[in-house]
Order: structure tokens, then sequence, then C-alpha cells
């Protein structure tokens, strides 16, 4: 008997990933259905679907369930959901097809066929709605996540898939790549019931660091360290090098059987408080009991306060989740303390506190400079400088 959460939404994971021979039936009928090319951000839904990251969605949403999620976080039949899983296509693509159509979703990148969508809803979307009711600023020019809503077809297409593959994610990253199931699988073996998950796109500082070990010293049996694979923004650090460096820092900085490191293949979207509950949903399904949420979670630039992404998990209602967040305080570096410390634990002044920040560690590598020895474990800046050297 599991004592973990459930999965979002019921009792059991949906993945929608055919195998074996139902996979390969599906394969040859998609070969004479109309080619949809899918973007980046899609082709991560559409894995995530597979691997049941995604429960109890079965596939791409309708207008009516755009239209809920967008303006009150939940699917048309009421699934807390805080962003919308859309499709989309132009104009011209859109009046070629109608209700019942069946399509194959194509990785134009990979030339390979990802899934297949029956057609239940085609609809004109408003991408402006979309983005201030999302990312509450409809700014393409400055926020990726609302450059991504804007550059989109004018259209949406809704159904059902049958994902047909994870992109080539496990293979790339093998025992790192781990779905739901492998997941909640790990952590019954472990015996662990309560586990933190720790959203990161970043490596892991000296700040990171510490807010694993308060979920670990205060709440959790183990954390599950869950590293973006998707695509990042210009400048952040590629997963080869991050997971090398995460994977460094937990061996030799953790005590053995307390973290796991596993990566998902999704693309961020930057939505600040939204795409925090995102993340709080599908680490529900991956078997987390408690999400991390510390300063600016998931942010980008000015856009959001520094814990509006705390203060959401307050406006939803209180059945929405069972996964709970571990609202964490500012972490730093105090030089008089000698140590890291938060605003409850540290009573010097600022002029003796060093913030730590991904966009600052950044900042120092791509520069060649010097990085403040408080900053970040020595082995973790030998593999970044790998990076920023080639």
């Amino acid at each position: 008997m599991s004592r973990l959460v459930d999965p979002h939404g019921g009792e059991e994971l949906k993945p929608l990933l055919l195998e074996g021979a139902a996979r390969e039936e599906e394969l040859k009928r998609a070969e004479s259905m109309p080619k949809i090319p899918v973007s980046s951000r899609e082709a991560g839904d559409l894995f995530m679907l597979g691997m049941g990251g995604f429960t109890p969605l079965d596939g791409f949403m309708t207008h009516a369930d755009w239209e809920s999620v967008c303006d009150g976080m939940h699917t048309a039949k009421g699934t807390f959901w805080p962003i919308p899983i859309t499709l989309s296509v132009d104009k011209e693509r859109a009046d070629q097809l109608s209700d019942g159509d069946e399509v194959a979703l194509q990785d134009p990148e990979r030339d390979e066929i990802l899934a297949t969508m029956k057609i239940t809803d085609k609809y004109a979307i408003d991408k402006k709605h979309e983005a201030m009711m999302v990312y509450q600023t409809t700014d393409a020019d400055e926020h990726p996540g609302v450059k991504m809503v804007m550059e989109q077809g004018d259209y949406n297409l809704a159904g059902p898939v049958k994902v047909l593959s994870l992109g080539g994610f496990p293979e790339t990253y093998g025992d790192l790549f781990m779905t739901p199931a492998e997941t909640r699988k790990a952590f019954q073996a472990k015996g662990w019931s309560k586990v933190a998950a720790f959203q990161t796109r970043n490596p892991m500082h000296r700040s990171h660091e510490h807010l694993v070990k308060l979920a670990l010293d205060t709440t959790a049996d183990g954390v599950l360290v869950h590293s973006l694979l998707g695509k990042l923004k210009p400048g952040d650090v590629p997963a080869e090098y991050r997971t090398r460096a995460i994977s460094t820092l937990i061996d030799k900085y953790f005590v053995s059987d307390t973290v796991i490191q596993a990566g998902y293949p999704l693309d961020m979207r930057y939505a600040g408080p939204r795409e925090a509950l995102l993340h709080a949903v599908f680490r529900q399904n991956y078997g987390c009991s408690h999400l991390i949420v510390g300063r600016d979670h998931a942010g980008v630039g000015d856009y959001y306060g520094s814990f509006d992404a705390q203060a959401i998990f307050d406006e939803i209602p209180e059945d929405a989740l069972q996964i709970e967040p571990l609202k964490m305080d500012l972490t730093f570096w105090c030089n008089t303390c000698v140590a890291m410390a938060t605003n409850r634990t540290c009573p010097h002044g600022e002029e003796e506190r060093m913030l730590l920040s991904g966009t600052k560690l950044r900042k120092y590598l791509s520069e060649g400079q010097e990085v403040p020895p408080n900053f970040s474990r020595p082995e973790v800046l030998e593999i970044l400088r790998e990076h920023f050297a080639g």
C-alpha cells in the first residue's frame, strides 16, 4: 500500500504513451494522416501527457477548457489546472481540418511522429487575453513566455492524443530521465512518504543547497531535485552541464540516500506564480507531497514580486491539490554568521549579506570573473567553467 500522495485528480496515473504492438499499429495508421508540426513547447507537453505527468488530462484542451483555465484555473469539468495545454496551427491549416479528423503530430526537428490526435474542437484564440491572465503581461518583446504565446498559430486544435514517442529524452539522459511511475517506485523503495520537490532550471548554488537541506531538516524524508531538460532562454546553462554539476553537489554535500536527481522534458514558460502551480500539479503526479517554493519561482525579469509564487497557493481552493508548498524565506550568505542564513535566523544588516542567484552566477562565469568563494561549491564551479570556456 503506497503512502505517497495520489496522482492529481484521481487514484491512478494516466500515461498516454502506447508501447509494443499498439504503438506499431498506431504508427502505421499515422502514415496516412495529415501531419501537424509541433513546437518545442507543445512537444514537451506531449511527452508529459505520454508519461502521465499531466494526469488526468487526455490531450490538448478545448475552447471551454482554455477559457476556464485562463480565467479560473480549472478545466470545464472542474479539475484544477493553472496553465492552458494547447496545440496551435495557422488559419490555413485550421481551415483544412474538421472535428472528427485524425492528425499526426510531428516533431519537425527530429522528423518524427510524436503522437496522433482526434480533433474534437477547433477554435480561434485571444492571445493577449491568455498572456494577461497567465503571465500578467502582454510584453512579447521582453517576456519569453508571452513571446511563445504571441508567436503561436491563431487557432487551437483540441482532442485526445495517443503518444508514440518521448522524443529521445530517455536515450539522451538515461537513468536521469524518470517517469512519474519510476519516481514513485523509487520513493517507495526508499521508504519515503514525505517527498519535497526542488524545481530548477539552473545549476544549484549555495542558496539552493541550503533550501534543500532545510526541507530535509524540517519536513521531508527525501528530496527530488527535478531538473528541467527542455528548452530555456538564451544564456541559461544547458542541461548537460547543469545536471552533472547537481550530481556532483549531491554526491559530495548531501547524506547518502536523501536526494534523487531526475529530469523532465518541458520547456520553461517563465509564468511565475501560475507556473509554480503547474510545477506543483505535475510534482504531485511524480509522487511528491511538497514543492519547495523560494524567491522568484519560475519568474523572469521584474514581472512578478519576489514571493508572488508563494502567495498564489493561498488563493486556490483548499482541495485543489494534495501537494503542499514549502514556502522558503530569502536565503543568503552572512559574513558575520559565516554561514548560509535567512531573515528568521540572521540578525545582521544587509551590508553583511551576499544574495545568491543563478543570474549572478551566470554573469560571473560568462564574463570570466572570479566567483566569490561562498557563492558556489568549488566542484560545481569546475564543471560550469567547462561550459562557459567552450
